[in-house]
């Protein structure tokens, strides 16, 4: 491990620590894309619809696992830098079964409130047989979903970013495999889809702990560990409840966008759902790249290796800014052929290239944002990671679309990301000079 964070080339180790991430983000990309045609495949729409409802419920247990994962990271690689490495064994125990008891408690909760929180979901007659399959096996197999998210992002912290990557790879493998034997052959609709996303992630767990234990001595899944300095639980709070914002704050934005197209019809909401899933695949790039490094920035700070610290940030921003800035001349010039290969619908093209068009304008200026969110969050700057989570897609999203929608109508829809991304980055610009390393 040492080699790796201290004396191998920022490069190397850059590419080695975060391609691996970057995979499994795109093997998961493809998995959504492949679950979304093997449910689509059954032709019931209400089935369809009623899987769609419970989006939520998993994208809140990723955010929830998102809290010990990405904070125990931070804290984790500090630790690393600084030799502390007994504390972070300790402090990998608490991630794990922190986890585990919240995941208990969020099962508690959904199963004591199952109808008030079936009706937030936006659940009717027709769809309810479906979202009940569903959320009957979610509620109580949950706790492997949020599971996941703590030895994925801790085992890349000591060094094994190709066995996390493993991990999640063969989660989604499995997942596609049992989804069409689940609903075509078993015929279990809603219940199989649950089933096998549950038992993925299960095989997912098994296979991270497997190795924690066999090739991580400085990690922990020991219950005897699971005790560490207070500082340090709060810590990992403090960094993980902004990253897992992040997640929340996501839903959000497109929730709010598809609020203000309503009046557009259901051709500009299309549009716009289109759109987002090709900009998704970039940002997902970038995300992978730039959280990738997470573990390197965290371990150069903990060492207080600012020459080092340096390095990597200076060729992480030449990686993530130069990939933007070609990803967003493809999507510039070749924008209706993108469009056009989801849709024929003319208008929808059309609608969707100005969209897409708008949403990657402001794309370097995303990554600039994204090196900044790994800096405070390996830095455990708990008020810059809150302020910049809260903000691209939340507050200041909110308050731009509110103020270009009453200044340019339909365009300032589109525009509001944008403009939200640029105020965000300043925003980030002007933290990252309040913030002591040392």
């Amino acid at each position: 491990m040492n080699e790796l964070f201290e004396t191998m080339p920022v490069k190397k180790a850059y590419f080695k620590i975060a391609l691996p991430v970057v995979l499994s983000m795109m093997v998961t990309l493809v998995y959504n894309l492949v679950d979304t045609f093997f449910v689509s495949q059954t032709q019931n729409t209400n089935l369809v619809a009623g899987v769609s409802l419970c989006a939520p419920l998993f994208t809140l247990m990723i955010a929830l696992g998102d809290i010990f994962g990405l904070g125990g990271s931070s804290v984790i690689s500090r630790l690393f830098g600084n030799k502390e490495t007994e504390e972070a064994k300790r402090v990998s125990a608490v991630c794990f079964y922190y986890a585990i008891g919240v995941s208990l408690l969020t099962s508690l909760i959904m199963i004591l409130f199952k109808n008030p929180i079936l009706s937030l979901l936006g659940t009717e007659a027709s769809t309810k047989p479906y979202v009940l399959q569903y959320y009957h096996v979610i509620s109580i197999g949950g706790v492997f979903i949020i599971l996941s998210m703590i030895p994925t992002n801790l085992i890349r912290c000591a060094g094994h970013a190709q066995d996390a990557m493993i991990g999640t790879i063969l989660g989604c493998v499995i997942n596609i495999i049992l989804d069409p034997i689940f609903l075509f052959v078993f015929h279990m609709e809603a219940t199989g889809v649950a089933i096998a996303t549950v038992f993925s992630n299960f095989v997912t767990d098994a296979y991270l702990v497997y190795v924690i234990k066999r090739k991580c001595p400085e990690l922990s899944v020991s219950l005897k560990d699971a005790h560490c300095d207070t500082r340090h639980i709060k810590g990992l709070i403090f960094i993980g409840i902004p990253a897992s914002l992040t997640n929340i704050m996501q839903s959000f934005a497109v929730t709010l966008t598809n609020q203000y197209l309503r009046p557009y019809g259901s051709n500009a909401i299309a549009s716009m759902g289109i759109a987002l899933k090709v900009n998704m695949i970039i940002m997902m790039v970038l995300v992978g790249f730039a959280f990738g490094a997470q573990p390197l920035i965290g371990y150069c700070i903990g060492a207080r290796n600012k020459k080092r610290l340096k390095e990597v940030l200076r060729f992480d921003a030449l990686v993530i800014i130069s990939f933007a800035c070609v990803m967003t001349l493809v999507l510039c010039f070749f924008t209706p052929s993108i469009m056009s290969c989801f849709m024929k619908n003319q208008t929808i093209v059309s609608q969707g290239s100005t969209m897409l068009r708008c949403l990657s304008i402001s794309t370097p200026f995303v990554g600039v944002v994204l090196i900044l969110t790994t800096l405070f969050q390996s830095a455990g700057y708990a008020t810059g990671a809150m302020i910049i989570s809260l903000s691209r897609q939340g507050v200041i999203f909110f308050v731009v679309m509110i103020v270009l929608t009453a200044l340019l109508g339909y365009m300032g829809i589109l525009l509001a990301q944008c403009i939200s991304d640029i105020i965000t980055l300043i925003i980030g610009l002007l933290l990252v000079k309040k913030m002591r390393l040392d």
